[in-house]
């Protein structure tokens, strides 16, 4: 390959660098504003006034980023049974404050404080989960002002 052939070549592969620069930088773009998106301020979804305890049993539990799931079957005063989405902190929040998967088996009975949803469903935020035998875990509430202790 003579020194023309390789002026053109190295030309060719530093314009297929930047448009693999670009590419991966516009797909970077996407995932956060994806991210960002799909994550909701407190009082979007949730009422500070309609605080909830409910006390259940666990059906499942969904530990994700950027909120994990506990799913708590609770009898309701007719008897019947109701089963909330209760929204967490996130994962990685939840390690940090001392949960792991195994706490949450399926049929483990909760007492749990937060706050209801807007739109008056079965779907709460938690602030802190009591197990039977005392043992308390914080659940890493997005309410702001329960986290700076209003």
């Amino acid at each position: 390959m003579g020194i023309k052939e390789k002026v053109v070549m190295n030309a060719i592969t530093r314009k297929n660098r930047g448009a693999a620069r670009i590419a991966a930088t516009a797909l970077m773009i996407t995932m956060f504003a994806a991210s960002a998106f799909a994550h909701h301020s407190f009082t979007a979804e949730f009422d500070t006034n309609k605080p909830v305890k409910l006390t259940g049993k666990v059906t499942e539990f969904k530990l994700a980023n950027p909120h994990a799931w506990i799913y708590l079957d609770v009898t309701d005063g007719n008897g019947k049974t109701v089963n909330w989405a209760l929204e967490t902190g996130g994962a990685n929040t939840l390690i940090r404050n001392g949960w792991r998967k195994e706490d949450l088996k399926y049929g483990t009975v909760l007492n749990v404080e937060g706050w209801q949803a807007r739109n008056g469903s079965s779907t709460a935020n938690v602030r802190s989960i009591t197990f039977t035998d005392g043992k308390r875990l914080f659940a890493g509430t997005s309410n702001t002002a329960a986290a700076d202790g209003k």
